[in-house]
């Protein structure tokens, strides 16, 4: 009886600070000499809440943001190599808010405020392009859970902490090779030291930050919320949580969630809450028992279906009732092994890669059957092991026909939806991750290893062409994890896992556009798109600890951010 009481004191407190009208915090920031402040990332949350909002300062270092949040707030403003700054501040109606930011002078300091992505280029590897030891091979092999280089994961010096991680890492892949890991452990100890970086990337102010908002739902209960979709009819958006075997259930207009665990599912016996900063807040967990569901799409019956990495299913969630229905369970024999990311064609066929073999196959959703393809002899090129691990997968809107890419045998491959004919390509980037098609059938996929983003004419020849994405400093490489394109816009939003940062690429233009977000330790999954504009995606690195307040979240952007329109929006809802 007592739970429940403080159970409703909570909820009653989180409504409490959502306003029924638009509220507006206002002001300018400025460094100690009065110069107005651009770019300035200014974040407003209310300590009972599970809602963030953040704009950005213009060239005159004035910020506008219309929001529904209510009451005491708690105000953080950040801008690279200037020290965060706090207030609180009392919000009904509208409240004025200057602040004054205090440039870094601590070499210390300055090194700590700097992304991962810096403190990782930085490490000793070796030079050659192909190497074992290189950079692009140790991307690829090694940055898939978490941002590596960041506060939370250097550990300076510290090699029993580092032969551990590996130990545990390589037995994921069932790698035994000791020369391998004991190389490995020196290059992460020894490179990552208790002296401060010297490099100063020089990160731009783009101007398309002005009419830009990023909204935070944070998922309380969640441990790896994966790949997200908002439903196009309620904007209701789904998660899926690949350890606790939940589809999380988020309501954007009020942030909060419900948590809908798998049937059968044995992941989560018992939970004591959020943030989960080690192993004692998990209570009674074992992995082993989990569904691990990882990727979804929307069926042409209104249902999603699932990869469940665990069990080797295709989980099916129906968003009418918000419940599960029975899996489609891969036949044993089949050979298919880890299904990791799935597409829905117009035929209403669900095409699925397997990570965990060299596989990609079709679901029939109407009878439950599975064809399961056998994909050509390829030698993976990775160093753990020889495995492809076939990845991201997507449909060509003007022919139907599958594609699909192998992380660790840079092929992408075409499957004809009639003939089940496959024919593979050379990727033109290494490690292609996932790829998303545009209206027009120009297939964009982002290269892993080197930092790179591909267009694809894959009506022309598979012609091709590369960008590079700016990395702000010399020699230093980002890790583009996966993109969307803008229904609309067909603007490509891309997934950029090193540098707390999300990354925009005009095609018209060729330009990129870099979005700076609120937390640091930023590790995100699929792009999803609101019906009136925004970006969307999960925030999930593992272990949660590592994302910073260790809360792991949805976050969206609106690009097109205008506060006028916000506030009467909000009148109107």
């Amino acid at each position: 009886m007592k739970k429940t009481i403080l159970l409703i004191s909570c909820l009653v407190s989180a409504m409490l600070a959502i306003s029924t009208h638009a509220n507006t915090l206002s002001g300018v920031i400025k460094d100690p000499q009065g110069n107005p402040l651009s770019g300035v990332l200014v974040r407003v949350t209310e300590a009972q809440s599970i809602v963030s909002e953040s704009v950005y300062t213009n060239p005159r270092g004035e910020y506008r943001l219309v929001t529904i949040l209510d009451g005491a707030l708690s105000v953080r403003a950040r801008l690279p190599y200037f020290s965060d700054v706090t207030a609180a501040v009392t919000l009904t109606d509208q409240a004025s808010l200057d602040l004054v930011m205090q440039p870094m002078t601590d070499l210390m300091e300055i090194s700590n405020s700097l992304p991962a992505a810096y403190h990782y280029g930085s490490l000793p590897f070796d030079e050659g392009e192909d190497d074992d030891f290189g950079r692009a091979q140790f991307q690829r092999d090694c940055l898939s859970c978490h941002q590596l280089g960041n506060n939370f994961s250097r550990h300076p010096g510290n090699s029993e902490y580092w032969l551990n991680s590996i130990v545990r890492m390589h037995r994921m892949y069932r790698n035994f090779d000791e020369t391998l890991r004991d190389r490995r452990v020196e290059i992460l100890a020894e490179g990552f030291t208790d002296k401060p970086l010297m490099l100063r990337p020089e990160f731009p102010i783009d101007v398309e930050l002005q009419t830009a908002k990023i909204y935070q739902y944070a998922l309380t209960q969640a441990y790896v919320p994966h790949d997200a979709i908002i439903h196009p009819e309620t904007g209701t958006i789904y998660t899926v949580d690949q350890v606790f075997d939940h589809m999380v259930v988020t309501d954007p207009d009020t942030g909060e969630s419900k948590y809908v665990k798998q049937r059968d599912s044995l992941a989560m016996k018992y939970h004591r809450g959020s943030p989960i900063l080690n192993n004692d807040d998990l209570g009674d967990f074992d992995p082993r028992f989990g569904k691990g569901p990882h990727s979804l799409s929307l069926g042409l019956d209104g249902k999603y279906y699932v990869t469940n990495t665990g069990d080797t299913s295709i989980g099916v969630f129906n968003p009418e009732i918000d419940e599960w229905e029975p899996s489609f369970k891969l036949p044993d024999n089949s050979g298919a092994r880890y299904p990791h990311t799935l597409r829905t064609a117009r035929s209403g066929d669900v095409w699925i890669t397997f990570a965990g073999s060299e596989h990609v196959a079709k679901l029939n959703p109407v009878n439950g059957e599975f064809t399961v393809l056998d994909l050509p002899p390829v030698k993976g090129n990775g160093v753990l092991n020889e495995t492809t691990q076939p990845y991201g997968i997507d449909i060509n809107p003007l022919d139907d026909s599958v594609w699909y890419g192998r992380l660790f045998g840079d092929k992408i491959g075409r499957v004809d939806p009639l003939t089940l004919e496959i024919t593979e390509y050379h990727s033109p980037v290494r490690g292609p991750r996932r790829m998303r098609f545009d209206k027009e059938g120009i297939l964009w996929v982002t290269g892993y290893s080197e930092g790179e983003l591909a267009r694809i004419d894959v009506a022309d020849d598979f012609s091709s062409k590369v960008y590079l994405m700016p990395s702000f400093a010399d020699n230093i490489r980002v890790a583009p994890y996966a993109l969307g394109v803008h229904p609309e816009t067909q603007d490509i939003w891309i997934n950029e896992n090193m540098t707390d940062r999300i990354y925009r690429f005009i095609p018209e233009e060729e330009r990129f556009v870099v979005y700076p977000m609120p937390l640091a330790g930023t590790y995100t999954r699929d792009m999803t798109f609101s019906a009136d504009g925004k970006v969307c995606s999960s925030n999930n690195p593992l272990p949660p600890a590592a994302l910073e307040g260790g809360v792991l979240e949805i976050f969206c952007i609106d690009p097109e951010y205008d506060a006028n329109a916000e506030a009467e929006k909000i009148a109107v809802n």
